[in-house]
């Protein structure tokens, strides 16, 4: 039995932050009906798309609405909105990232729909969260990467400010609003009073900048970019080895000397500018000089293999079709088939935790859209 199962989720959301939130809640044996305006979330208009030449489906929507059921709905039609109000009344949680007040005017926010509620944990996910002063405007991925300060540490020194190429902002929120919802769950439904969660972007970047918050209110000092470098840790970051790229994360002595060793260079270990940790940080770029110039001189696997051999934590820079190839992903069923509209059987990153006992839950692929009308009855009748 999943943990969740038997749990009723309604999920107001589109494109990313909501709808993974509701995707790991599904994962984890939810039953998650997902309520589009009659054009659906914007993200099935997302290439690339599945085509058999009278229908499309998009292969980004599919990768994060897995397990879900999808009702159409016109909020704006007063049917409409009379079923939608009835499917949260029957409901144990809502997910919603409408800008904050849209869906308090559409009688669907959480003052409203909590009365005569049996129990009801309504979870926001917003850019700013509900008592910023920036409640009213309007937040994306970037944006939020940018006024988070993630843009000023990451890219080279010398660069500009850089994105980070997976959306961390929107899937940060989203594993934090899952998170919430399901360690709030069982109190709700024990004493029947149900919970508003106001899960803001911005702050969930924040959340998980531990180390550069505390190293700036420690240090006084703005963190700063260094590429693949470690404020605190050297050598440890990516090198360019003869034919591609790798990384090298020797974070102690022992490490350290074992690479020294390894690129015929032991007498650096009693280098006095690299003798200690502190040491090795502070002569950072003159370290990776010399271990860059000695790994330029052979391929990518000559030196994993030795690194390996010595226990030093290494790996390559992979492109996304590499790490997908990878035997880790085989060895750990990571990668399933899920069956997508127009597709078929589709490789999908399942449920990445494994929990002993369960397979990952793979009952459906993403819904065509409207494809559960019927829902409203069934959980109407049963409630």
């Amino acid at each position: 039995m999943y943990p969740l199962e038997g749990v009723r989720v309604v999920e107001l959301a589109h494109v990313a932050a909501g709808p993974f939130a509701g995707m790991l809640l599904a994962d984890l044996g939810a039953d998650v009906v997902k309520v589009e305006p009659p054009t659906g979330d914007q993200m099935r208009a997302w290439p690339p798309f599945a085509d058999d030449g009278t229908e499309r489906f998009s292969h980004n929507f599919a990768s994060v609405n897995r397990n879900k059921r999808s009702v159409v709905a016109d909020l704006k039609d007063p049917a409409d909105l009379a079923r939608v109000r009835e499917l949260v009344a029957a409901a144990d949680v809502v997910v919603e990232n409408y800008r904050p007040g849209v869906l308090d005017r559409l009688g669907l926010g959480y003052a409203t729909v909590r009365e005569g509620h049996r129990g009801l944990v309504y979870c926001s996910i917003s850019g700013y969260g509900l008592t910023s002063p920036y409640v009213n405007d309007g937040a994306y991925d970037v944006v939020i990467q940018g006024m988070s300060g993630l843009m000023s540490v990451t890219g080279e020194p010398d660069g500009g400010p850089v994105k980070a190429g997976v959306p961390v902002g929107d899937f940060t929120a989203g594993l934090y609003a899952a998170y919430t919802i399901a360690a709030l769950l069982p109190q709700v439904r024990a004493s029947g009073t149900s919970v508003r969660v106001d899960c803001p972007m911005l702050d969930c970047l924040l959340g998980v900048s531990a180390l550069q918050t505390s190293e700036y209110w420690g240090s006084g000092v703005e963190p700063r970019r260094l590429g693949t470098a470690h404020p605190r840790n050297a050598p440890y970051q990516g090198f360019i080895a003869a034919d591609a790229p790798f990384t090298v994360a020797a974070g102690n002595d022992r490490l350290w000397a074992a690479v020294a060793a390894v690129v015929g260079l032991p007498g650096m270990v009693d280098d006095p500018r690299f003798r200690t940790q502190l040491d090795r940080v502070r002569h950072q770029q003159e370290l990776e000089a010399l271990l860059q110039a000695r790994f330029a001189e052979e391929k990518r696997d000559h030196w994993l293999s030795e690194l390996r051999a010595r226990g030093v934590p290494c790996g390559p820079v992979n492109t996304f079709g590499e790490i997908l190839a990878d035997p880790h992903v085989e060895a750990t069923a990571l990668v399933a088939p899920v069956d997508v509209p127009v597709a078929g059987p589709t490789p999908s990153v399942v449920f990445p935790v494994r929990v002993e006992g369960l397979a990952p839950r793979l009952e459906r692929g993403a819904p065509r859209l409207g494809a559960d009308d019927g829902v409203h009855d069934e959980w109407t009748a049963a409630r």
